[in-house]
């Protein structure tokens, strides 16, 4: 089975951290570009970073940058994003997807990007 499995979400207070994973189970991952996305309700789902497959390029989009940091592991066929100085405005629910159109402007999905299933992050004192 091809699959993305995204885990790490919670709960943290303003100003903390959290270390999202995205294992991948059924193809390398390291053969496709990577990327973060996040859907806050009522708004539509944005990029927030993405790894280029061709060059390992990263590129981080407005809010991500700074702050984030995406990365792989090749060994672990696994992704990672990485996420300090947390603001309430963060909060979504953080997906993170093979195959796609990643470049210095934005994460562009295509017809056959493949999805995780989400995780919740929750920034909140």
């Amino acid at each position: 089975q091809v699959q993305l499995v995204e885990s790490g979400g919670d709960l943290v207070q303003p100003g903390g951290s959290l270390r999202l994973s995205c294992a991948a189970s059924g193809f390398t991952l390291d053969y496709y570009d990577i990327g973060w996305f996040r859907q806050a309700p009522g708004k539509e789902r944005e990029g927030v970073s993405c790894i280029s497959s061709s060059d390992g390029t990263s590129y981080y989009f407005d809010s991500a940058k700074g702050r984030f940091t995406i990365s792989r592991d090749n060994a672990k066929n696994t992704a990672y994003l990485q996420m300090n100085s947390l603001k309430p405005e963060d909060t979504a629910v953080y997906y993170c997807a093979a195959n796609m159109r990643c470049g210095w402007k934005n994460a562009i999905p295509v017809v056959s990007t493949l999805w995780g299933q989400g995780t919740q992050v929750t920034v909140s004192s």
